[in-house]
């Protein structure tokens, strides 16, 4: 079975940083069902061989185990915790960054018909499914070449093609389609959502990011709702406030420095929304964080 033979693998080449030899390809092993922790998705395919996970954009709510994959096709402010992982038997999880580049390179060079046509509307940033054999298989040799040095500059680039092209062509199709063309609906919230990543402090007004996305404010909100799960001020706060604890990681003692610094004039408003984000004010969660240790955010979703 190609999931067996995915786990050996997974476990023998698990790093700390969860890099591989193969670039663009993650592995994580986590060997403990810790509280959930807001990260950065990243644009990934990610396969789960044992244990689970549970993944929150918004208001919306993924869980996936063995032999299901996630698609996430814009890098958004998620919140995500392995549910089943334990020292002896710990969660793995394969993934690979997904190029925009790469998926366009694959439907310029497909036959007419061969990919599949994007569908109504603007498919959700994250989607979840059942791998299916072929995807799994091309997963597995791609894993082997960690093993066969002398192949891996020749033969990975090629497999991570098949990879592509088996999402293309599968159930998320239409939404790994998108991420390749520059005039779709995922396209213009990723433009969007990139420039509100870059200017998180500041305050803007919807009708200017609508513009420079590309679209009218009535289809930039409705898109924007389809692909993050969150209005784009909502995607705001969760910015701010995930770079807010990252800060008071390394500055504990100036909770109304950080605060200003990613955008909150008002220290009370920014107590309340840190709090009402991560369970904890602002001064104590940041005294937990320094003790814990913490793993690469984003890395894997």
């Amino acid at each position: 079975m190609p999931l067996e033979e995915i786990r050996t693998l997974l476990a023998r080449h698990a790093r700390p940083d969860w890099t591989t030899a193969v670039d663009g390809v993650l592995i994580s092993r986590v060997d403990r069902a810790d509280p959930p922790e807001p990260a950065m998705s990243g644009t990934v395919l990610a396969v789960i061989a044992q244990g689970a996970k549970r993944l929150a954009l918004g208001d919306r709510v993924y869980e996936y185990g063995p032999g299901q994959y996630l698609v996430a096709s814009v890098d958004m402010p998620v919140t995500g915790q392995f549910t089943r992982a334990a020292p002896e038997e710990p969660a793995l999880g394969f993934g690979l960054v997904l190029e925009p580049s790469a998926v366009a390179e694959l439907l310029l060079r497909a036959g007419a018909g061969d990919a599949p046509r994007a569908g109504a509307g603007t498919p959700s940033g994250i989607a979840v499914s059942d791998a299916p054999p072929a995807l799994l298989e091309a997963v597995l040799r791609l894993l082997r070449l960690l093993d066969e040095p002398r192949d891996r500059a020749v033969l990975a680039p090629l497999v991570k093609h098949e990879i592509l092209w088996r999402l293309i062509t599968g159930s998320q199709g239409a939404t790994v389609r998108q991420l390749g063309l520059a005039d779709s609906g995922l396209s213009h919230v990723s433009r969007a959502v990139r420039w509100i990543r870059e200017h998180y402090a500041e305050p803007f007004r919807v009708e200017d990011v609508a513009r420079l996305s590309g679209m009218s404010v009535s289809a930039f909100y409705r898109n924007f709702q389809a692909v993050t799960a969150m209005s784009p001020i909502q995607f705001q706060k969760q910015i701010r406030l995930q770079e807010a604890r990252l800060l008071l990681a390394t500055h504990p003692g100036d909770v109304t420095g950080v605060g200003h610094r990613v955008g909150y004039d008002n220290p009370s408003q920014f107590s309340r929304e840190y709090r009402r984000q991560f369970g904890e004010p602002p001064s104590r969660d940041a005294a937990r964080l320094r003790t814990a240790a913490r793993g690469p955010a984003g890395a894997l979703s």
